[in-house]
């Protein structure tokens, strides 16, 4: 059975769909560990309520050694660190212990509307600006490039001229809680394997 560590930010609704694909039967792996970037955010209050061990790991608090925490909590423990709604950028030796073994869900389509300060409502503000037609999701792998791991799975949503940053943000959403248990369905199932920086579903 595969074994997650899922980091948060915020609410953790992606969180949520992972735990209710795992309830469901859809899911055949454990989380292990919720890790928040500061205390009091929702998503550590869903893990708690599943009886999930959790772990706050604050740049406030830790600085430059951040990922270094965050790989002493996870290395040997779990298979795969999902980012489900996680703000702070992966650097350092957990990229190279993790190789492949991280991923992440952007709320745009990459590589349009991402890259370093683009995240959350940001993305949805400049999607609707840009005047495109479409947006969407992706979950990709995670690398020492801001958003430029290989892309695992993608999903489309219209852009309506009426839209607000926050009605895509809910629209985009539905789709990532979709697409982010999908993924790691397929990467439990050694579907997924990476070639020349690109992804091939088995």
């Amino acid at each position: 059975m595969l074994k997650i560590a899922v980091l948060a930010s915020g609410g953790g609704t992606n969180l949520q769909s992972i735990i209710d694909s795992i309830d469901a039967g859809n899911l055949n792996c454990k989380i292990e560990m919720v890790i928040g970037s500061k205390d009091e955010i929702f998503a550590l209050e869903r893990a708690k309520k599943k009886g999930i061990k959790t772990y706050v790991v604050s740049k406030k608090e830790y600085k430059d050694t951040t990922c270094d925490k965050i790989l002493e909590l996870t290395k040997g423990k779990v298979d795969l660190i999902v980012l489900a709604g996680y703000l702070s950028i992966l650097q350092g030796n957990i990229l190279k212990e993790f190789k492949n073994k991280i991923i992440n869900i952007h709320p745009s389509l990459i590589p349009s509307f991402c890259g370093p300060r683009m995240y959350g409502l940001k993305v949805h503000e400049a999607v609707i600006n840009s005047g495109v037609r479409y947006s969407g999701c992706t979950v990709h792998f995670v690398n020492e490039e801001v958003d430029g791991g290989a892309i695992i799975l993608q999903e489309v949503v219209p852009v309506y001229f009426e839209d607000t940053k926050e009605i895509l943000q809910k629209r985009v959403l539905e789709k990532e809680h979709k697409l982010l248990p999908k993924a790691i369905d397929l990467i439990s199932k050694n579907k997924v394997e990476i070639i020349n920086g690109k992804t091939r579903i088995k």
